[in-house]
């Protein structure tokens, strides 16, 4: 990739940027949520077109492309979803079986040259993987956390997180040259994400992967590509190195630029200072050329800030929350049933494999679902205010607009710094909600409950695509937070700090 510039909406995301990318080799993609990571997959990927520059594979390079939200057949059973992997030796199995049905009716030479020709295509079908194609489906399926009964599931039938893993399965039995994973860690369970990160370890081909999930990035990075400034840093080393060397590398950028600005600012003054004179306008407009010429370092690049609260209301009584057998689920109960009590000021994460049903068990306590059986009862006192994993904002909105909506008497200035505080700053805020990253959704969708007064938390799922500052920032909002907390996350390295303990969803 050369001289790639590229914008979106108006903005900026690429200038002149360059990139190389070796066979075999396992990369991860970082930079802070808006600086182009997606957008740069996509465009590797030919979705997307650059406005200069040019991208270039090698011909015979086969790609796979991470797409969650790609539109799938809903009737189309997964198994045959996940086999078109393989029709090609589908075909050539059924190729061979017809020649030796055709052999059976032949005869002399005819019925020779048939039988070596099915021979021919038995020998190309023992070589390749199709003696081993179910074992291979079982291995994807068991390590992304499926059972083999989804198999038989229409793809309609599946949750949101079942699916984004059936793509995910499909894309890793493709075996391309090169896979771009955007978030695959998104809906998947620790050990899950350890299989992953074993599979990516051992995986012969090339990777990049763009994720938030900072501990799986230090298990499979061996190169780390960093968009910082509107261009590409190639890091040759893991992940921890990565960290050193840019720290290393901003001090040595701060020090040069303080260097060079000192140095701009005594040339100036000694032009402005001469070059009237008669005697020393020459070297004045000598040093006017120099600087003219001089390459001027970027200023230092400023880590956003975030401050996430959550207002508090009033305290509630001891008991806020009694489960007693409930048992949620749409036609059929999905976990074994649930008798707990949640107490005033208490921080409890909801944990389980994905799909088990914690966002159901979420909906039911928000009476946005029926419960299967049992009950469930919140003291009377409570307010809750709720953070959905998926919530349908207006697509075309501003940011600006949503939280104006939401509140009225907020003057523009008012509305900019809650905005502001979430790390979405002017331009973000006047963009159609539909255009930002995933991260910067989410810091809109937080800044909704920043002035939401209540007493019970209920928060699924914050940080799938938040970069590590907003992480931080979140934790500590939900750590200072007074009322009481209930956590749906799989990301224990999150949740360990926040929460007193933990409600595990398990089936029979």
């Amino acid at each position: 990739m050369e001289s790639l510039t590229f914008s979106y909406r108006d903005e900026q995301l690429y200038n002149q940027a360059n990139m190389r990318f070796f066979e075999g080799e396992h990369a991860v993609l970082v930079g802070p949520n808006g600086s182009g990571k997606s957008t740069l997959l996509k465009l590797l990927n030919r979705e997307l077109t650059p406005d200069s520059g040019t991208i270039k594979w090698l011909p015979t390079v086969t790609i796979g492309y991470l797409d969650q939200y790609a539109s799938l057949p809903k009737e189309m059973l997964v198994e045959s979803y996940l086999y078109t992997v393989f029709a090609e030796l589908f075909a050539m199995e059924k190729q061979m079986e017809q020649l030796y049905e055709k052999s059976a009716q032949a005869t002399g030479d005819l019925q020779e040259k048939l039988l070596q020709r099915a021979a021919l295509l038995g020998e190309r079908l023992v070589d390749s993987p199709f003696y081993a194609i179910k074992s291979k489906v079982g291995d994807i399926i068991h390590g992304l956390g499926l059972s083999m009964d989804v198999l038989k599931m229409p793809i309609g039938n599946l949750s949101g997180g079942m699916r984004a893993k059936i793509i995910l399965g499909k894309l890793l039995l493709e075996e391309s040259d090169v896979l771009l994973l955007d978030e695959p860690t998104n809906f998947l369970d620790v050990k899950h994400i350890e299989w992953l990160s074993k599979f990516l370890q051992n995986y012969q081909k090339s990777f990049i992967v763009v994720s938030h999930h900072e501990g799986f990035l230090q298990s499979i990075a061996q190169t780390v590509f960093a968009i910082e400034n509107k261009e590409i840093t190639r890091y040759k080393g893991n992940f921890d190195y990565y960290i050193s060397e840019r720290e290393l590398r901003q001090t040595q950028h701060k020090k040069a630029y303080i260097s060079q600005q000192k140095f701009i600012e005594r040339t100036e003054a000694f032009i402005q200072k001469n070059i009237t004179r008669a005697s020393t306008t020459k070297r004045a407009q000598s040093r006017r050329k120099m600087l003219k010429k001089i390459d001027k370092l970027s200023a230092p690049r400023k880590d956003r800030t975030y401050r996430f609260g959550f207002p508090f209301s009033k305290t509630t009584g001891r008991d806020v929350l009694v489960c007693e057998a409930l048992e949620i689920g749409y036609t059929e109960s999905l976990v074994e049933p649930l008798t707990f009590t949640i107490m005033k000021e208490d921080k409890v994460v909801i944990t389980g494999k994905n799909g088990i049903g914690k966002t159901t068990l979420m909906k039911t306590l928000l009476n946005q679902l029926e419960p299967i059986d049992g009950s469930f009862e919140w003291i009377d006192t409570a307010q809750i205010a709720y953070f959905e994993q998926e919530s349908d904002m207006p697509q075309t909105a501003t940011p600006f607009s949503i939280i104006h909506n939401r509140y009225p008497h907020f003057t523009k200035r008012e509305v900019m710094a809650l905005l502001g505080s979430h790390g979405i700053d002017y331009d973000m805020a006047s963009r159609p909600y539909n255009s930002l990253s995933g991260g910067e959704q989410t810091k809109v969708r937080l800044a909704l409950l920043r002035h939401q007064k209540g007493n019970v938390l209920v928060i699924d799922e914050p940080t799938n695509h938040l970069d590590q500052a907003a992480k931080d920032a979140l934790k500590d909002a939900l750590i200072a937070y007074q009322g009481t907390l209930i956590l749906v996350s799989h990301e224990k390295a999150f949740y360990e700090a926040i929460c007193d303990y933990e409600i595990s969803l398990y089936t029979e």
